[in-house]
């Protein structure tokens, strides 16, 4: 099959295609994407049934009350009533020569009352083949148009998108992952998450899927939980406090995990916050994925087994930056935020080098790192020249910047964390990888005990 980019085109081929008829509800953008379908022509031998319900009330009386109406909640109710309707209604009739689904969007866009980024919730739900069982796609969205027009010509295109690709490249997810960006630009739509369920996709593993969405660049990051679950992170971190770590987590260390909880103990008592409160992070980047050129997918989802088997919610970035990761996480929260790291780390942040792209240079990138309530919980390190501790007190960066960094350790922005187990200061997971793939003994005693399960149970990192 010829692959189709031409938005005009994929309207009018489904509308030819007698064997696809479906439903679109389309609720705060207007009809944008049933309007390409009559656009193009053809659309009564495809669209059932176009609405869009604006007013609350009416909205309530068809899909139930909803505690907010722009939510992946909202989504599915608006995708489960539209397609048991047509199910209902003209499954006896059509259903043996032809595939169903149901088209909806709740979105959130830029208007004369909301001056302010846009967005929202779209999905499908859809039968692969005739009177099979339905499968579906959640997609949320951050729209970046600067005028409603913007926006809404997006959302249009993108909806087109979907409906085509869940019916034509459900087989291939990534080609379907690709093709939702056909006639659309970066500047005006980031695809933040996207979940995929029900037959079609046995063989999907979401995880992997949120790695694409960062690898592919539609995206700066992507979560999920311990379950291995795909989570939107600004549900997640609802009114809620954060606390990150980013590692490479290959594998997590006994020194990772001291380091997160001594932050996250810390955290707790200096906030006054109860742990409920509390969101934890384990965040890894594209960069210390890579092979070569290529990201090594398998690699990937091994960490990510390590990682969900502890508990963890998992964040993967294409953000090198921490004033990056600071501004990804305010989007969702302007809670108190800390990031826990080591010596080392906190050295490469203060390399003014590192910020050459930033016309006010490192203090511009501090002051965004440090916009609102974050704190740097700093582990200490031992000096590899003589094995002496390093800590946020004796730690020395540049000359020019001594005052600077006297400033944030003086104003509680960096703080030391004392209570680290120094006796697994000397652990370094690249060395401890070396260990587990040549099968030198030992390497279990300086991981958890669940990291070395896991590994031996599922042979990762080639552990024989």
């Amino acid at each position: 099959m010829q692959q189709i980019t031409d938005i005009h085109q994929k309207a009018l081929t489904i509308n030819l295609d007698k064997a696809q008829y479906g439903t679109i509800a389309e609720i705060g953008a207007g009809q944008e994407t049933a309007n390409w379908f009559f656009r193009v022509g053809g659309a009564a031998g495809t669209i059932a049934k176009a609405i869009s319900a604006y007013d609350m009330k009416f909205s309530d009386s068809i899909y139930g009350k909803s505690p907010r109406y722009v939510s992946r909640e909202r989504l599915n109710a608006m995708l489960e009533h539209e397609y048991s309707l047509i199910i209902e209604r003209l499954g006896e009739s059509k259903g043996p020569q032809s595939t169903f689904f149901a088209f909806a969007n709740t979105v959130a866009s830029r208007s004369f009352s909301r001056d302010e980024d846009g967005q929202g919730w779209i999905g499908v739900k859809f039968q692969s083949s005739p009177c099979s069982e339905p499968s579906q796609i959640d997609i949320h969205v951050h729209l970046q148009g600067k005028k409603s027009s913007e926006d809404q010509r997006t959302l249009g295109i993108l909806g087109v998108n979907l409906i085509y690709a869940a019916l034509n490249y459900h087989q291939n997810p990534e080609k379907l992952l690709k093709s939702l960006m056909d006639e659309l630009s970066y500047d005006f739509l980031e695809i933040d998450m996207i979940d995929f369920t029900g037959p079609a996709f046995k063989q999907v593993d979401n995880r992997l899927m949120a790695l694409k969405l960062v690898q592919f660049g539609m995206t700066h990051g992507a979560m999920f939980n311990a379950s291995g679950e795909i989570v939107y992170l600004a549900d997640v971190l609802y009114k809620k406090a954060v606390l990150i770590e980013r590692s490479r987590f290959n594998p997590p260390t006994l020194l990772n995990m001291n380091m997160l909880d001594c932050a996250q103990k810390q955290f707790l008592a200096e906030h006054d916050i109860p742990e409920q409160d509390l969101v934890v992070i384990s965040e890894m980047t594209t960069h210390n994925l890579h092979s070569g050129d290529e990201i090594d997918a398998e690699d990937f989802l091994q960490r990510a087994d390590i990682l969900c088997a502890l508990g963890k919610n998992v964040l993967i970035s294409n953000m090198g930056a921490y004033y990056q990761l600071a501004s990804y996480i305010f989007r969702s929260t302007q809670r108190p935020t800390g990031i826990a790291l080591g010596i080392p780390t906190l050295k490469e942040i203060f390399r003014e080098d590192y910020y050459s792209n930033l016309p006010g240079g490192i203090l511009e990138a501090f002051g965004r790192l440090f916009k609102f309530d974050l704190r740097l919980y700093v582990s200490p390190c031992l000096n590899t020249d003589n094995a002496e501790l390093i800590t946020t007190d004796s730690f020395e960066p540049e000359k020019n910047l001594k005052h600077l960094y006297r400033h944030l350790l003086d104003n509680n922005l960096i703080r030391p964390l004392n209570t680290i187990n120094k006796d697994y200061l000397c652990i370094h997971s690249h060395l401890v990888l070396e260990e587990i793939k040549n099968g030198r003994p030992g390497w279990e005693n300086k991981v958890p005990e669940q990291v070395s399960q896991v590994i031996k149970s599922k042979k990762l990192f080639n552990c024989t």
